[in-house]
């Protein structure tokens, strides 16, 4: 199966795209622009989707459902919001159909013409906001944290799974407070709820920081974001938090009694992450072999394969290693297929990136040993079976620390420091990665360094010092570095 497989360093857009289509995780639809996520995919999407809704929730916030469509109008309240999104909407404009004039086929009945046309979601601050003046009067109905599960259009051109589709799965919070100093202490926590659950679970390490004033979500103040190193050199945006100021009060007039009984527009965040983070996952740890999955968040974290097939003995200890590992939370599957041969198997296994893979045979089993190979180094080990259960959760526990070390390493390997113009182009050129570098600090340079080497500032970050320079383009003053790369 890895033959099937294009090499990362041969090509690497069609290797991300092999593995996605030999993984069984996606394929095109028959709608340009957006894919089917198909079970193996959707099982990671609900893998995340699981851990990141407690980790919402055990911040205090619950979740709500709001319409997928949203009147032109709402979309044109806050002037920079609808600038920022109105190239990519997709508009309804009718509600019905007819037969055509032939009796063959169907077209759009003029008749049935909408007074006001229709946008399906890109985000939802407008409709949210429009909801939320019913909701909100007083100081005590804050704040008002409420998370939203749902999929966005946004019409993109050109698309790659997960990474950029016309259609998408996402989740959205949208809070309310009663002060500025509360909505940017929301902000900066979903910030920080991301990139744990991206260091933590994904194995990916982030970088946090905030966009420049030109790469904020159009109607923020400020947006926090966390940025991850892909192997080709490439950073992926992985997730945003905004601070909203008072602008979509404002616009959707939403306002509330405060204690002193006087009266104040709320103050506002959103923050998301989407499906993309698949294609992040993907990036960061795969190999020539196929799909490599941290066990946290892989749908099965060990296969059981029968060698060289399944007897009653063997089927026995099987269904006792998992019940075993199943009593301490571990996933676990069975492959006793007859019609397919453990070599198959092991390939398959492989190219799906499930963590552990354990043998069994005969012969291992007169010595009470079976046979252990993990995905991430490809190691295999002889273990006692009076052991199985202890050294299975360390071994997972082990693998996903490494996937997160090697990652780590990847971006240390991968992060540059430089001072001068020339070598920011040849760092870009011949190794990609993170390049922290200082910047004059106007929209003008910016755009020049993105249009001269196709870079962007991908964050200034948290925890960036003050440190005087000069900017690598125009030689002008700088306060600090921020960190530049090509991106996704």
């Amino acid at each position: 199966m890895a033959k099937e497989i294009t090499a990362r360093a041969d090509d690497y857009s069609q290797w991300y795209n092999d593995i996605v289509k030999k993984a069984g995780l996606a394929e095109h639809s028959a709608v340009r622009g957006c894919m089917v996520i198909k079970p193996y995919g959707f099982a990671i999407w609900e893998k995340m989707q699981a851990q990141l809704d407690a980790m919402f929730k055990d911040t205090g916030h619950v979740n709500a459902y709001f319409p997928l469509f949203i009147p032109k109008s709402f979309l044109s309240r806050e002037a920079d919001h609808v600038e920022g999104f109105a190239k990519e909407c997709a508009v309804v404009t009718h509600y019905r159909l007819k037969k055509g004039a032939d009796g063959e086929g169907i077209v759009v009945d003029p008749d049935a013409k909408l007074e006001e046309e229709l946008i399906v979601r890109p985000t939802s601050e407008t409709i949210i906001w429009n909801t939320y003046r019913d909701w909100i009067s007083s100081y005590r109905d804050l704040p008002l944290l409420v998370n939203q599960w749902a999929n966005v259009v946004r019409w993109e051109m050109r698309t790659r799974f997960f990474l950029r589709t016309a259609e998408f799965l996402w989740q959205e919070g949208h809070t309310a407070h009663a002060t500025k100093e509360e909505a940017i202490a929301e902000a900066k926590q979903m910030q920080e709820v991301y990139a744990s659950f991206a260091q933590d679970y994904m194995a990916m390490p982030v970088v946090q920081g905030s966009k420049t004033e030109t790469e904020r979500f159009a109607g923020a103040v400020d947006t926090m974001t966390i940025e991850a190193l892909m192997q080709d050199g490439k950073a992926l945006q992985a997730g945003t938090s905004h601070f909203l100021g008072q602008n979509f009060a404002k616009a959707f007039d939403v306002k509330f009694l405060n204690q002193d009984n006087k009266e104040s527009y709320v103050w506002a965040t959103s923050w998301g992450v989407s499906t993309r983070l698949i294609g992040g996952l993907i990036m960061t740890h795969s190999d020539d072999d196929g799909l490599v999955l941290p066990p946290k968040l892989a749908p099965t974290q060990v296969v059981i394969v029968p060698i060289p097939k399944p007897n009653e003995t063997i089927a026995e200890v099987a269904e006792d290693i998992k019940r075993q590992l199943g009593q301490l939370g571990v996933s676990v599957k069975i492959d006793d297929d007859p019609k397919k041969r453990p070599g198959f198997k092991f390939a398959e296994y492989e190219m799906m990136g499930i963590p552990v893979r354990i043998g069994i045979g005969m012969r291992d089993l007169e010595k009470s040993v079976v046979e252990v190979a993990r995905r991430d180094t490809k190691e295999k080990t002889q273990i006692p079976l009076d052991q199985i259960h202890q050294y299975i959760p360390a071994l997972l526990s082990e693998i996903q620390d490494n996937l997160y070390a090697r990652s780590l390493q990847f971006r240390k390997d991968h992060w540059r420091q430089v001072d001068d113009w020339d070598t920011f182009q040849e760092t870009l050129e011949e190794e990609g990665g993170f390049i922290s570098a200082h910047w004059d600090g106007t929209s003008e340079t910016e755009k020049r360094i993105k249009e001269l080497t196709k870079a962007t500032i991908r964050c200034i970050p948290n925890d960036q010092p003050l440190e005087n320079g000069s900017c690598i383009l125009t030689g002008a003053p700088s306060s600090r570095r921020v960190l530049f790369a090509k991106a996704y």
